[in-house]
């Protein structure tokens, strides 16, 4: 395994992982409707632009396999509500199912909470959808819950959670 920085040939594999994440992980979660409409195109054409045209606000690692194949993925930046407690954000992390468990999710968060706080981020936080099965892992890290804001995504309200970490030097060496 090995994490590196995302490049904009990289598109097409990290919207292969984020729709398939999505759909493993939240179908009974979110209407089948939203998963079922979720397309590979829509999915690049929007990680191409955050390699590329938005570059400058964000950054993007990706997991890949000894083999090759990208199998997750985390892309973070400055945390978009205005927070100052937690001013960095992971926006997204994913991670195929077939490889959960085996440490690199935790990899991939260490990875941009070391991106962080190079660029002089002292905390980060995400959101993680309340009744997402992986949650866990967040708390397992160490994340403290913040709080909880109601969201839309398609025809469902959902339940969303924070997590976030004031020290990421202690992020980063955990495991």
């Amino acid at each position: 395994m090995r994490i590196r920085e995302a490049l904009p040939t990289d598109s097409p594999a990290i919207a292969m992982v984020h729709v398939d994440s999505w759909r493993s992980t939240y179908r009974g979660i979110i209407s089948d409707e939203v998963l079922d409409g979720l397309s590979y195109p829509d999915r690049e054409r929007m990680w191409e632009g955050s390699l590329t045209t938005h570059r400058s606000s964000n950054f993007i690692y990706v997991a890949e396999a000894d083999e090759g194949p990208v199998v997750g993925f985390a892309a973070a930046g400055k945390e978009r509500a205005g927070r100052t407690d937690f001013p960095g954000e992971i926006y997204a992390i994913y991670l195929l199912k077939a490889y959960h468990g085996r440490g690199w999710g935790r990899q991939l968060l260490q990875a941009a909470a070391g991106r962080l706080a190079m660029e002089g981020f002292n905390g980060l936080m995400l959101w993680v959808l309340a009744d997402n099965p992986t949650r866990g892992f967040y708390e397992a890290l160490g994340g403290r819950l913040l709080g909880e804001q109601r969201i839309q995504i398609g025809p469902d309200s959902l339940a969303e959670v924070a997590y976030g970490w004031e020290d990421l030097d202690e992020l980063r060496t955990q495991g």
